[in-house]
């Protein structure tokens, strides 16, 4: 009769191994390194330098080890960025290119300045100045975009992974509600690529569990560490806190899926009240104001003594004022669409 039982045992699946959860104590059990299966014809992916990061890392790579002090907060922007360099070698890159404006800078103002200051009258003493200036400025302009580039790229993975988390959401409550466990869920979701960057931050928890041997909890906590978008750190850790807990995962996929759905719908709602009072501004200082104030001025030409005076603020009302004021309002609800749509 055990041998029956030893049989129907190696015959169940009713836990299959490739949907259980690993535990953390199953995980420190676990030989490392240890065999992966990949398929067939996969290859590790490296991440090599362009030849201008490669310059840059020789010529200001040791400086930069040698001198430079831990910034926690660039370097978390640069995992939360997802760029696959390390900060030494990206500010290496950063000195780089601003040494390279910079001398650009410097040989554009001697031939060009002098030509141009000398048409406009200006002398040696002012020209000097202002060439310093311009060759300090630029440099810096470009040293600083390029060290904030990672926050503003942070930024934008954030709001692609809220606008998408809504969707998201209602894809994994609908596998746990088929009993999936929570690792093959991110398996599944990192293989959706509907879900933008949220399918890249379940491949990298993937990454941690298939690859590394992790187990999923110390995964989901590490990208908790890693992801730029708040709402979906909240959800994570509400993943580790309701399954160290001994809740169950899947009532609370479904109250985050009706959660995030309600904000989405305020989020759209309130958009749609920003571009209602965006249209009502637009029409009055745009349209109705310059309208009346080209017919006072008109008026004002016709019956006031100093026409040439009135005619040239209306040249420029029309001319200037009415333009700036429509390409204003142009790029600011082009840009608020562009941030939503991102």
């Amino acid at each position: 009769m055990s041998e029956e039982s030893d049989l129907f045992k190696k015959m169940d699946t009713t836990k299959k191994l490739y949907i259980k959860t690993q535990s953390p104590e199953e995980a420190k059990e676990k030989e490392i390194p240890h065999i992966v299966r990949l398929p067939v014809g996969a290859a590790p992916e490296y991440n090599e330098l362009t030849s201008i990061q490669q310059m840059g890392w020789r010529v200001f790579g040791k400086m930069i080890t040698d001198k430079r002090k831990v910034d926690l907060e660039f370097e978390d922007m640069m995992a939360k960025s997802h760029i696959r360099i390390r900060p030494e070698e990206y500010l290496a890159y950063v000195y780089m290119m601003s040494f390279i404006v910079a001398v650009v800078s410097v040989i554009v103002g001697i031939i060009v300045g002098p030509i141009l200051f000398g048409m406009m009258g200006v002398g040696i003493v002012i020209q000097l100045i202002a060439f310093i200036g311009i060759a300090a400025f630029i440099p810096f302009m470009t040293f600083t975009v390029m060290k904030g580039s990672p926050a503003g790229k942070a930024k934008k993975i954030g709001r692609d992974i809220d606008k998408r988390l809504p969707s998201a959401m209602s894809f994994i409550s609908a596998m746990a509600s088929a009993d999936v466990n929570i690792d093959v869920i991110f398996k599944e979701l990192a293989r959706q690529p509907i879900y933008g960057e949220i399918r890249a931050e379940a491949e990298w928890i993937t990454r941690d569990t298939e690859l590394l041997g992790i187990d999923i909890l110390s995964a989901i906590k590490k990208a908790t560490t890693r992801t730029p978008s708040k709402k979906f750190q909240d959800f994570m850790q509400g993943v580790i806190t309701t399954s160290t807990s001994g809740g169950q995962l899947k009532p609370y996929f479904l109250i985050k899926a009706e959660e995030y759905e309600k904000d989405s719908k305020l989020e759209m709602k309130s958009r749609m009240e920003t571009l209602g009072l965006l249209a009502e501004t637009f029409v009055t200082v745009v349209v109705a104001f310059p309208l009346f104030l080209v017919v006072i001025l008109a008026i004002m030409a016709i019956v006031g003594g100093n026409a040439s005076g009135t005619m040239l603020i209306l040249n420029l009302v029309v001319l200037l004022m009415i333009p700036l004021a429509q390409f204003g309002f142009i790029f600011v609800i082009w840009n608020s669409e562009k941030e939503s749509a991102t």
